[in-house]
């Protein structure tokens, strides 16, 4: 093995422990809950260490990176999972829908209405979790708590599978509540699955319930370059800056 495969199997063999010890206090196995690597901005060759390591399971951030690198990606590894854990934007929604096996992101009817037809043109049915802004925070995506039921019988209506519910909260605040809250409205809408927790809190939101986590330093280190720049104008900006 190359250095950079042990590096990645350190790595990857330390947070499979931590995700061990978080989830016996729930009576939980780490095997019950989802580790999905973030690859936003990791080039290729940082990737496949990890690959060759055991990890499955890919989430990332931005439909056009993506499609860069995965199709390759998968040509050596057709079992691997993509999910798509940034904002998405109404007009790549098709884009998304023939790239990725999980979108994570589904916020606002006009994204529902988009996917929906999407998948209709696909002839594929890409489940999603429903992205709550479980803070409230205006810079941020996510559908307002308060309108999460209405979203929620939406994509029921437009037959997009549900998986559950996904947040990131708010930064530099104690994350507990955020996702003990949005286990509680998972319950209350007969969901199962919740997308939280990153490489600082994943143990809290696997304690809290968590079933999907979004872990990208703690398996890759600090990452090569920082997030692209928000255009003058505001649009098109990606909101979900702490997507793992």
């Amino acid at each position: 093995m190359t250095t950079e495969s042990i590096e990645a199997a350190e790595r990857l063999t330390h947070v499979r422990a931590a995700m061990g010890r978080a989830a016996r206090l729930t009576g939980r196995a780490a095997d019950d809950i989802n580790l999905i690597a973030v690859s936003k901005t990791q080039a290729m060759d940082a990737i496949r260490p990890l690959i060759e390591a055991g990890q499955r399971v890919f989430g990332e951030n931005r439909v056009q990176e993506a499609q860069g690198k995965w199709p390759a990606l998968r040509e050596d590894s057709p079992a691997l999972v993509l999910h798509l854990v940034g904002q998405l934007q109404s007009n790549k929604a098709a884009d998304a829908v023939a790239l990725f096996d999980i979108i994570h992101s589904l916020d606002r009817p006009s994204l529902l209405t988009a996917l929906a037809k999407a998948m209709d043109a696909a002839d594929k049915r890409v489940p999603c979790f429903l992205q709550v802004n479980i803070g409230a925070e205006p810079q941020k995506g996510g559908c307002p708590i308060a309108e999460v039921p209405a979203l929620i019988r939406a994509a029921r209506d437009a037959d997009i599978p549900l998986l559950g519910l996904m947040c990131v909260p708010p930064e530099g605040i104690e994350p507990a509540p955020f996702f003990a809250l949005l286990a509680k409205m998972a319950r209350e809408e007969g969901l199962t699955r919740l997308s939280m927790g990153m490489s600082g809190d994943f143990e809290t939101a696997i304690m809290l319930g968590a079933t999907d986590i979004r872990v990208g330093t703690a398996l890759f280190g600090e990452r090569p370059s920082a997030a692209r720049p928000v255009p003058a104008s505001g649009r098109g900006m990606i909101r979900n800056s702490r997507a793992e």
